[in-house]
């Protein structure tokens, strides 16, 4: 039933994921076109022809039909950002894990099972999930009569390892989508630019006279592509680092847990 219910999770992420990038395209076009393509940003209300001075906006639909593309993965990067932050506290839970890794811990040492599931259910989140799996497999084998004390340990084990593995996906869930535009960002922006300097030479070409204004004209237009590309790249792969590590210190902290459950357990085992 929990396979079922992570794959019917994982199906609405991939929805989700393909739904944000299509929006975050359409309403990337639509910026471009409309405001930054509005007449007024460029001098006698032609966008054809050279940006306002100072205006922005003016200068950044001059970069071509590139920019769309790059403000589609800025626009993604922030959805994603945001999606990831939710997740990440939800997974948290309520309260601090480091206070609850101890509570749980010190609820251990006395042997006081039903307070720790009950601890768990107040705290809510990931690592209570997987505690709460586990201390509910370590309750039914304090019952069990049947089997050795080292398949006993194995089994609880095992259940806590299930328990993980239901959860750590969720956890990195769309991380890939932050190191992917990490690297796309960049080679679309050189694109851009390439394009952009390709035109202007081409320009300068069927002009026959060189017209280093014009010249230049160009390449800071084309170099627009650059500088979005190396900008989307940057903040996604800090919030790469950033969420990366979070998932770590949750990792930690589950595996801490886990190991001073299975401890204990064993620990109450030799004391019978």
């Amino acid at each position: 039933m929990s396979k079922q219910k992570s794959s019917f999770k994982d199906a609405l992420q991939n929805v989700f994921a393909t739904s944000a990038i299509l929006i975050a395209f359409i309403v990337a076009y639509l910026l471009f076109v409309n405001i930054m393509g509005n007449p007024v940003n460029f001098v006698g209300g032609n966008p054809k022809g050279q940006a306002m001075e100072g205006n922005f906006l003016g200068i950044i639909y001059k970069g071509g039909m590139i920019v769309p593309i790059l403000m589609t993965c800025v626009l993604v990067l922030i959805i994603f950002v945001f999606e990831r932050a939710i997740t990440l506290s939800r997974a948290k839970g309520k309260g601090s894990l480091n206070a609850f890794v101890s509570q749980l811990q010190g609820l251990l040492a006395t042997d006081k099972i039903e307070e720790a599931m009950e601890a768990c259910d107040n705290q809510k989140g990931s690592l209570a999930n997987v505690m709460k799996a586990g201390l509910t497999r370590y309750r039914d084998l304090q019952k069990d009569k049947e089997l050795e004390k080292d398949q006993k340990i194995l089994s609880i084990q095992k259940s806590f390892e299930e328990a993980t593995a239901l959860e750590l996906p969720m956890l990195s869930k769309n991380m890939v989508i932050f190191s992917t535009l990490a690297s796309i960002s960049v080679l679309i922006g050189l694109i851009g630019t390439v394009l952009g300097m390709i035109k202007a030479f081409a320009a300068l070409a069927q002009a026959g006279a060189p017209d280093p204004l014009l010249l230049a004209s160009g390449i800071s237009e084309a170099l627009i592509n650059t500088a979005f590309g190396i900008t989307g790249s940057t903040f996604a792969i800090i919030a790469f680092n950033y969420f990366s590590s979070t998932i770590d210190s949750y990792t930690f902290k589950i595996d801490e847990a886990g190991f001073s459950l299975t401890q204990n357990f064993a620990a109450s085992l030799r004391n019978n």
